[in-house]
């Protein structure tokens, strides 16, 4: 009986443990995501993203597939580092189970004329040890 208590602490305590370390390493990309907008960097935003024509991104105009029309519909939306601002991230929920995640949040663009913002819920996988946004739903 003893053994068995023990397995369950020790088995809980590794779980949480990586369950941490998995939100730390999604939260990582999301703050590496933030950077790269504020700096104007759409390609850098862009590595936070499946690269791979089955890519969804949902929004107003509907869904679109592939992660080369994500990041052109983005250079379109946003031409210039004015027009991107300051982006802000505000995480409302992270579940993580076991290689996928779901994440809710809300948005902010901080601009000179403007600040838009908008809420997000995106599904991650962890494909080849590294977390990536499969489908992206913003408005």
């Amino acid at each position: 009986m003893k053994y068995i208590f023990i397995s369950i602490i020790l088995f809980t305590f590794f779980s949480c443990s990586s369950s941490s370390e998995e939100k730390k390493s999604i939260l990582k990309v999301m703050e590496m995501q933030e950077q790269a907008w504020s700096d104007g960097n759409i390609a850098d935003f862009m590595k936070g993203y499946w690269q791979s024509d089955s890519l969804m991104f949902i929004g107003k105009n509907g869904i679109k597939y592939g992660w080369k029309t994500t990041l052109e519909n983005y250079k379109k939306s946003y031409p210039d580092k004015a027009a991107m601002g300051k982006l802000e991230f505000e995480i409302i929920k992270l579940e993580i189970n076991g290689t996928t995640a779901f994440m809710l949040g809300k948005w902010s663009l901080i601009r000179e004329n403007d600040n838009p913002n908008g809420y997000f819920d995106l599904y991650w996988k962890k494909l080849n040890g590294n977390w990536v946004i499969t489908i992206d739903h913003t408005s």
